[in-house]
């Protein structure tokens, strides 16, 4: 099982025993602190204790796709190019989901893994990431399914025949919390049949899009969580929990959502030609209606920018503006698949197209969403103590995409 490997510009020399990296979906640190504060993650706080626990950067824009390809890759979006679940494809034109392979420009590290040897399996609560992420794996010998459609595994194209039987029951409901609670049962599974030996489980964060920390619903779905976790604990395992962004509550004093519609503002302002793109949208409305803390500004007229920066800027809820360039060097995300411009909010604001656009209907509880820089910033916990040059990797700006290099090469 030790073999080394290469991805991406990047060594990889696993030791000789199972890898598990999970990614909680929309897990702040501040779920991970109130739940093991009242006692509801037992097996956390040990991996913590007997590990490391910190924080590390995530990638903006803080959405699912970017982050969990960024993981699966150990690169920013600026080489692996998906910079959002939805983008405007500059080489048709067109609105699109990020949700295929063909929009990823390098390989991942779990094919180069199954490659060096390891019995690879990605099991996600989200369909969407199986098919964007889980390609080659399979015909690596591996096995990849999601949670959202276990039923349809096979074992041509999955992996695996009757994935439900592995832990003898049925497919979940994708809004719930079993979603994810499936994943991480299923990935205990297949560690403890001997399946599978390098696994990566990624959740889905329904949950966090409807309870915050203290709510009660929060605290069962995190001490159901750390039951599998504890699991994975008793074997002979590394493990290494992160996330893909955090998450906060994103609505006004009455409990509506707290929303900027950029596009109606700047057709007010300036006529037709200013198109905004919501990277955040993707099938999963009931999460968030499409609304999140960073949009995409495309002009019709790009020397513009500068004016229609300025006006945003001038926004109660914006809190930044970049252009094309600065956003690809500073956020690191591909140049040619973003706005001329990128619109980040405040914590508690997300910003939108128009009000036509967005459901608001499906949001029964208020909004919770992420997508900015308040939802950057997401745990790193590791089950066995680091070695000295990683503990100080660890003390300077560590990014969710290490977290493989952290449990390959890191531990002692």
């Amino acid at each position: 099982m030790s073999a080394v490997f290469e991805a991406n510009g990047r060594r990889y020399a696993p030791p000789d025993r199972p890898i598990v990296v999970i990614c909680i979906d929309g897990c702040g640190d501040e779920y991970l602190s109130v739940s093991i504060s009242r006692g509801r993650m037992p097996h956390m706080e040990r991996m913590a204790r007997n590990g490391y626990r910190g924080l590390v950067r995530g990638v903006v824009p803080s959405f699912t796709n970017v982050n969990n390809a960024s993981i699966v890759t150990g690169v920013p979006p600026a080489i692996n190019g998906v910079s959002g679940n939805f983008f405007l494809n500059p080489e048709t034109g067109e609105e699109v989901m990020m949700n295929s392979p063909e929009y990823r420009r390098c390989g991942t590290l779990l094919t180069a893994a199954a490659d060096a040897g390891r019995k690879v399996a990605f099991i996600t609560a989200k369909e969407k990431l199986r098919t964007v992420l889980g390609d080659g794996i399979v015909e690596r010998g591996g096995i990849v399914f999601s949670s959202e459609k276990v039923d349809e595994a096979r074992y041509e194209t999955h992996g695996i025949d009757d994935a439900e039987s592995i832990i003898g029951r049925p497919r979940p409901e994708i809004y719930s919390a079993d979603a994810s609670v499936y994943v991480l049962e299923a990935g205990a599974a297949l560690l403890a049949q001997q399946k599978a030996d390098f696994l990566y489980l990624s959740l889905t964060d329904y949950m966090q899009h409807k309870f915050a920390p203290e709510e009660a619903e929060s605290l069962e779905f995190h001490a159901a969580m750390d039951e599998q976790i504890g699991r994975f604990l008793d074997t002979d395992c590394i493990m290494a929990a992160t996330a893909d962004h955090g998450m906060n509550a994103k609505n006004r004093d009455d409990g509506t959502p707290n929303v900027i519609y950029v596009e109606s503002l700047l057709t007010a302002k300036f006529g037709e030609g200013c198109r905004v793109i919501c990277p955040v949208t993707d099938p999963y409305v009931v999460h968030h209606g499409s609304l999140g803390a960073l949009v995409m500004v495309h002009l019709d007229k790009p020397a513009m920018a500068g004016e229609v920066a300025n006006f945003l800027l001038e926004q109660d809820g914006v809190t930044e503006v970049l252009t094309r360039d600065h956003a690809a060097a500073k956020l690191e995300l591909p140049a040619d698949r973003i706005g001329d411009l990128v619109v980040l909010s405040g914590r508690s604001v997300v910003l939108g197209k128009t009000p036509e656009y967005h459901n608001l209907k499906v949001l029964h509880q208020g909004l919770r969403s992420h997508g900015g820089r308040y939802e950057e910033m997401v745990p790193l916990v590791i089950s066995h103590p680091l070695k000295s040059e990683y503990i100080r990797k660890a003390q300077g700006d560590p990014r969710n995409f290490d977290v493989f290099d952290f449990a390959c090469n890191g531990t002692c």
